[in-house]
């Protein structure tokens, strides 16, 4: 049995579930509301505020369902009570971001500044020049927004020099040594 899969997930006060016989499963909180459809063959169930997601047989493909099932009902409730954020830092002379209405503008060494616009849904903020916060209450949102900002810059090995998470270490490399003395 799935240890992650069996676990009951609490909804707390204020969130309200709805889950429909085709698995489509509905949560709304404070922050906002998140929905999504689920696969046929898990059994979702809410009662006394508590969702069990449970299956059907021992399959492989049931087993492999079941946790993953649990996990992204389990976001939904944690994103429409307390949401996800994501923490950026950017490194390098001359490399900043800066906020104007809702779009982002990164200054990357590039010949021209990096204008993204904020997707529905996610915010983000401009902690000081060098950091950027991505909020959002849907964690695969969140996560892929991150994501396309730290690809704009990449961090580079040699300098440390780019757009990286605020977890995230950069394992550096040593620049070339001359050949001086070899013959």
């Amino acid at each position: 049995m799935s240890r992650i899969g069996k676990m009951p997930i609490d909804v707390p006060k204020g969130v309200d579930v709805k889950v429909s016989p085709e698995n489509e499963v509905s949560v709304k909180g404070p922050k906002g509301s998140l929905s999504g459809v689920f696969d046929r063959a898990m059994i979702v169930s809410y009662k006394d505020s508590q969702i069990l997601v449970s299956r059907p047989d021992d399959e492989k493909r049931s087993r492999s369902m079941h946790g993953l099932t649990r996990t992204l009902i389990n976001n939904m409730v944690v994103g429409v009570t307390s949401g996800f954020e994501k923490n950026l830092e950017i490194n390098g002379v001359g490399y900043r971001a800066q906020k104007q209405g809702k779009k982002l503008v990164l200054t990357l060494g590039y010949s021209h500044p990096v204008e993204m616009e904020d997707p529905a849904g996610i915010t983000t903020e401009v902690v000081n020049p060098n950091r950027i916060v991505v909020r959002g209450i849907d964690k695969q949102a969140v996560g892929e927004y991150a994501a396309k900002i730290r690809i704009k810059r990449k961090p580079e090995v040699y300098k440390g020099k780019g757009i990286k998470y605020d977890y995230e270490t950069i394992r550096r490399k040593e620049g070339k040594s001359g050949a001086k003395g070899k013959k």
